[in-house]
């Protein structure tokens, strides 16, 4: 496991970059912590973070609502020890190393009760759209009666408005040019190639190399907003609709009935 400093550096780092791909990442996530403030109705939710990475939008959620539990999942074991080094103060805080693509991570959170919320950010849309399916069907079986999903990502809609998807898409790169008129923070490829350099974190990029889930990325698989609506629709959930949008970044809310 890093050190506690050793873990801040690197999430501050992550922060950072993710900051370079969504300019209102901050207020996204104020947005989205809003709603499950709001919409469970109780000060003490039961949370699952799906696709958690180490643990940022856990780590705001507590922040706010300190009586709440959080179960933060993820596979890939650098972020995971990132967060758990770096959050591991928080006592309502769990991460659960599961991969959400092999059925079954739903029995293996071991919930005591049916989650209030379940939230995401930047982190399903590398889902292939068979996966995604089965990953929302199984988040309907752990959700209570109510319960949202709340994802926040950049989800396009060219496939149903395609002049409203290239106007959200202009809307987002204006916003980027003026917030990075200055120069950008480093990328998503410069924070890894440092990140698994660094000889502290040698036997976790070790444990990564092993894994697939982290390492397979090629490219936006499941982006498209309808391919999200459609598969939440399809695993049960009620009414589904964006709470919160600037360009295609959105935050995507649906209900289980």
């Amino acid at each position: 496991m890093p050190t506690y400093d050793v873990a801040r550096e690197w999430v501050e780092r992550w922060d950072r970059q993710q900051e370079g791909y969504l300019p209102d990442r901050e207020e996204r996530f104020t947005a989205l912590i809003d709603a499950v403030e709001a919409g469970v109705g109780r000060p003490d939710p039961l949370v699952i973070d799906l696709g958690c990475g180490p643990g940022s939008l856990s780590a705001r959620l507590l922040d706010r609502l300190p009586r709440a539990t959080v179960v933060a999942v993820d596979t890939d074991p650098l972020l995971l020890a990132l967060g758990r080094s770096a959050y591991g103060r928080l006592e309502n805080l769990r991460f659960a190393d599961l991969d959400l693509r092999v059925p079954g991570w739903s029995d293996a959170l071991g919930l005591d009760r049916p989650a209030d919320a379940a939230v995401s950010t930047t982190a399903l849309h590398w889902l292939p759209e068979p996966e995604l399916r089965r990953v929302y069907g199984e988040l309907a079986t752990v959700l209570r009666p109510g319960g949202l999903f709340l994802n926040g990502d950049h989800l396009i809609s060219g496939d149903a408005t395609p002049t409203l998807a290239r106007l959200e898409v202009a809307v987002h790169e204006r916003e980027e040019r003026r917030r990075f008129a200055q120069g950008r923070p480093e990328d998503w490829r410069q924070w890894w190639d440092a990140v698994t350099a660094d000889p502290a974190l040698a036997d976790l990029t070790r444990a990564r190399g092993g894994r697939t889930a982290a390492a397979g990325h090629h490219g936006s698989e499941s982006g498209h907003l309808s391919t999200h609506v459609n598969a939440l629709r399809d695993a049960g959930f009620g009414e589904i609709g964006t709470l919160w949008q600037r360009g295609h970044d959105r935050l995507l809310c649906a209900v289980r009935p």
